[in-house]
């Protein structure tokens, strides 16, 4: 019986040997059951829901069929035929439950079908045993400790204090629920709508949120994750330090040990990451309008007087935060006489490429510089 302890509550409630233990008290079953529970003893809550699941059903179908609705052959094998079909993949038996066999048999071939469907029907809105929980709702439930929960049902955002001293903006329409004492190795946030997170950095605890699919893990930084229920695309934005990102299956097939460093896709300030739930994709780029970084070495004026490009482009790259790539060798001759001031960077790159007869383009959230040389 070794079987059983990897079963599922619905699935325990489908074994003949625990009906007839559970409804018929069967005096072998009982024995069986019995010892299997003295070895066992940890399993006594997967028992006790399996139990629970299947008396339940058996009052609720027990009270239709004693109604004495009359079932037609022709609609008793239309629910089998659908009961088959529904439970094809999962190869799970069709049992004739002991109990109803005092009916007539139409009645209890009908209050079978009508108990499988109704524990087929059950599990279906269980998480599987083989699916990686995601969703908001699923990774709350299985959260070790108690959370405390705050939604914003307000049209306006609301700032969240967390036990460290970060702070979430919380959105309208979002909600996060997080361990009061942050206990353990680390800070753990679920996440359903959007929030701007700014976390005070600890390397000894790392930050995670979970939102809907997305995994967020940070030492100490700001960015914003929006991940509404249901919605086709997440989305990961960094504002300022560095921030890894994967989905919840990756962080569910890799063991649960602290590493301490940012592994996953690695986001920089202006990057963004876009994960499509129907592709289950993951696309990095920069965010359409890249600010200047506040501790950006040029605030005010981007002056050049025949200044090397090498030069020009470091500059952008300090004050924004986005690597850009070009070939230095090749353009070594290329010098730059021009002034900006608060052009967007896109409109920068557009001038500057005009300028010394080059194009640019984005790729995985960098710009890359393509010339012939000047």
């Amino acid at each position: 019986m070794q079987e059983y302890r990897d079963m599922e509550p619905e699935e325990l409630a489908l074994d003949s040997s625990f009906q007839r233990w559970q409804l018929s008290h069967d005096p072998t079953a009982n024995s069986l059951w019995e010892a299997w529970l003295a070895q066992n003893p940890d399993k006594t809550e997967l028992v006790d829901k399996a139990a629970s699941l299947l008396i339940s059903l058996h009052t609720t179908y027990s009270e239709h069929i004693a109604e004495r609705v009359p079932i037609s052959e022709h609609e008793v094998q239309e629910e089998i035929s659908r009961l088959h079909m529904a439970l094809e993949d999962r190869e799970v038996p069709i049992i004739a439950v002991s109990w109803f066999r005092s009916w007539p048999v139409r009645y209890g071939v009908a209050a079978s079908v009508l108990v499988l469907l109704g524990l087929f029907g059950w599990s279906q809105l269980r998480p599987s045993a083989n699916k990686t929980p995601e969703t908001y709702t699923e990774l709350v439930a299985l959260a070790p400790e108690p959370l405390s929960e705050i939604s914003n049902s307000s049209d306006k955002p609301l700032q969240v204090n967390l036990p460290d001293k970060s702070t979430i903006t919380l959105y309208p329409k979002s909600r996060v629920s997080y361990d009061k004492q942050f206990a353990g190795t680390r800070r753990e946030i679920y996440l359903s709508g959007k929030g701007f997170f700014e976390v005070v950095k600890n390397p000894a605890k790392p930050f995670y949120v979970y939102a809907n699919g997305l995994v967020t893990k940070v030492l100490g930084t700001s960015f914003t994750v929006q991940a509404y229920e249901g919605a086709k695309q997440m989305k990961v934005v960094v504002r300022t330090g560095k921030v890894a990102v994967f989905t919840q299956k990756q962080v569910a097939e890799q063991p649960r040990k602290e590493t301490y460093k940012l592994d996953g896709i690695v986001l920089t300030p202006n990057q963004q990451i876009v994960f499509s739930t129907e592709k289950t994709q993951i696309k990095k780029s920069l965010v359409d309008n890249p600010v200047l970084l506040e501790q950006a070495p040029q605030k005010q004026l981007f002056t050049f007087k025949r200044t090397p490009i090498a030069d020009v482009f470091a500059t952008l790259e300090q004050s924004y935060g986005v690597p850009i790539a070009f070939d230095k060798d090749l353009m070594r001759a290329c010098y730059l006489t021009a002034s900006f001031t608060d052009e967007p960077l896109f409109e920068k790159l557009d001038l500057i490429c005009r300028t010394i007869n080059a194009t640019y383009k984005q790729v995985d959230g960098t710009i890359q510089i393509s010339s012939n040389g000047c």
